[in-house]
């Protein structure tokens, strides 16, 4: 089954349904999703109305979900960034949501990742200043009745990893 036959669907596109050709136009997109249709066909080899049918039923399937804008933190006058990492005292359904939920919301968070293992949370934040980070684990984190416990380690650099579609469709092909 590819995606040129499937119906739009709810969430991810079922195993399988994403050829070759579809990775490769993902690649560049994730390379830069700015890039205009006409671009993206003539690096793809293919018409451009081609490419915009493949990228319309990417988006149907719910294989691509959404675009962003990466951001220089520093510039905007979030140079500190962090990795908090938390654990919890009690593991209830309700009192794990709702801290996720929280904690997700916190101004400064980037990205809030709940896991398995000896930490329960670790979240990506970006603040002013030593100070500032400070008050946020005391502010945001830390003044839930859950946490048990918080360990903050300071980011010296960030670099994108090569995701998961390096290697140009090779997956799956060993």
């Amino acid at each position: 089954m590819s995606l040129r036959n499937a119906q739009p669907a709810r969430g991810a596109a079922p195993a399988g349904t994403v050829d070759d050709l579809d990775r490769l136009l993902l690649s560049l997109l994730t390379e830069d999703a700015a890039v205009t249709n006409k671009a993206l066909a003539d690096r793809l080899g293919l018409a451009e109305s081609t490419c915009a049918y493949r990228v319309r039923a990417l988006r149907e399937a719910g294989v691509i979900t959404g675009t962003r804008a990466q951001l220089d933190l520093a510039l905007l006058g979030y140079p500190l960034q962090a990795i908090v990492k938390v654990r919890l005292g009690s593991h209830t359904m309700a009192n794990v949501s709702q801290l996720y939920d929280a904690l997700a919301t916190a101004p400064g968070v980037i990205q809030a990742f709940h896991l398995a293992g000896a930490d329960d949370f670790h979240l990506h934040v970006a603040v002013e200043d030593a100070e500032a980070l400070r008050d946020f684990v005391l502010r945001h984190v830390t003044t839930h009745r859950v946490v048990r416990q918080t360990e903050t380690h300071l980011v010296f650099e960030v670099r994108r990893g090569a995701g998961v579609l390096a290697g140009g469709g090779d997956r799956g092909k060993r």
